[in-house]
């Protein structure tokens, strides 16, 4: 908490992705209270650097998600093997890796929540990570506006700058207005985090329209820029290719939408 340590959440498995169901990495119990850990999470965010890890594990398989709970593992354990950085097409300062786990034992306080209520943990700790997934989307969308916006004021084509033409008018107007739905979207879901009320409904609406806000803003920003954006000294091109990484990071929105049809009672 004092941020002397670098933490990695551990959700992801090669056939786990968006199904948490399938979670197969296993912590099996043993008479003395201890734990013994075998399984594989891919996608871990920090991964190469981190010091230690929470890690989502299957406890009781009979009792499906229900059964599930969360483990903190040192870097140092015996048994934990870190794979190399991930080439990433974006998003290029964080490094991901695959964490193995063989045989790994663990004290009986290493188990990060009681029996039973790791179910509980994995949605309030989800609707936080979607929720901080549109604030990392708001803060690109908004780079990408202030790019095209700063270099539609003084491209000139045609006898003027570009930004009196209607159609770059109508580009900016849309992004800032896209912009503003997803900050209040924002602020209202992290004040339902911050009075503790139970918000995965909102989180995935913010998480999703957020996102797509980031993507749609990076897009127009190319656009506007025109061939100046497929250049690497400018930093619109990255904006195109780090907002990809949100669009997955938290929860596809392919999950999403299904997720918020049954949230607003429609199935």
């Amino acid at each position: 908490m004092r941020g002397e340590r670098v933490s990695a959440f551990c959700l992801t498995e090669p056939d786990a992705g968006s199904d948490l169901t399938n979670v197969r990495t296993m912590a099996v119990a043993q008479e003395d209270g201890s734990w013994i850990i075998n399984g594989l999470k891919t996608w871990v965010t920090n991964g190469p650097v981190a010091d230690h890890f929470t890690v989502l594990c299957q406890t009781r398989p009979d009792r499906k998600m229900r059964g599930q709970n969360f483990f903190i593992i040192d870097r140092n354990t015996p048994g934990v093997s870190v794979s190399p950085k991930f080439p990433l097409v974006g998003t290029r300062s964080t490094e991901i890796s695959e964490l193995a786990l063989t045989d790994v034992v663990l004290p009986a306080d290493a188990m990060l929540c009681p029996p039973g209520r790791g179910l509980h943990n994995l949605l309030s700790i989800l609707a936080e990570i979607r929720t901080m997934t549109a604030a990392l989307a708001l803060g690109l969308a908004r780079a990408a506006y202030q790019a095209a916006f700063q270099y539609a004021r003084e491209r000139s084509a045609f006898g003027r700058t570009i930004n009196k033409y209607q159609l770059i008018q109508e580009k900016i107007s849309k992004m800032a207005t896209q912009i503003w739905a997803s900050e209040l979207m924002l602020y209202r879901t992290t004040s339902l985090i911050d009075r503790q009320v139970p918000c995965m409904r909102e989180a995935n609406m913010v998480k999703y329209y957020a996102t797509e806000t980031a993507c749609y803003c990076s897009d127009e920003a190319t656009r506007i820029l025109g061939a100046y954006a497929y250049s690497m000294e400018y930093p619109v091109q990255r904006f195109y290719r780090d907002n990809r990484f949100l669009l997955y990071g938290g929860g596809t929105h392919e999950i999403l939408m299904g997720n918020i049809a049954r949230e607003v009672g429609f199935v």
